[in-house]
């Protein structure tokens, strides 16, 4: 499998192009094989969303959401290396400002929940249904997104595979 490494928009970008972030749509199956969708809370508002941050230099696009999704839920999992999709939404940055910010979403088959993790006081956690994790969803095009292919079986919405170099 080849994975290429991202190379998103600079600060200096002038050109109007949206910002690039990365994020993980967290998934796992219960017992009676319903799926469950993990989000989290943004640190400033308490806004229901799911994992993401900033590309990482000289790291693939997957192994940016993978880290993400480490550390601000404290989850890890098997990742599939193909976006599942992606979604436009206004960032407010650090000094007020408001840009229009792309996410590219992988899928993550959770496999493990931390107990501690880096985030944990600046965020909660949630597992919710399918429906569930829509309707709480503040992006409402990621919300239409997890809506629409979460119904049926959990592998209708990701094919896992994992992630490269072990990571």
């Amino acid at each position: 499998m080849t994975v290429e490494t991202w190379v998103g928009p600079s600060d200096s970008d002038t050109d109007g192009a949206a910002l690039q972030q990365f994020g993980v749509l967290p998934w796992r199956t219960r017992r009676d094989g319903k799926m469950r969708i993990l989000l989290i809370t943004s640190r400033r508002r308490g806004r229901w969303i799911i994992p993401k941050g900033w590309p990482i230099e000289d790291q693939p696009p997957v192994i940016a959401a993978s880290r993400e999704a480490f550390e601000e839920a404290g989850v890890i999992g098997d990742i599939h290396p193909g976006p599942l999709t992606d979604y436009l939404y206004m960032k407010t940055l650090d000094d007020g400002s408001v840009e229009p910010c792309r996410v590219t979403v992988f899928g993550m088959r959770v496999h493990g929940t931390l107990s501690t993790w880096r985030e944990q006081e600046q965020r909660q956690r949630r597992w919710f249904s399918v429906e569930e994790a829509a309707d709480r969803l503040d992006d409402a095009e990621l919300a239409d997104f997890v809506r629409s292919r979460g119904k049926g079986r959990p592998d209708t919405m990701v094919q896992t595979e994992r992630c490269p170099d072990g990571q």
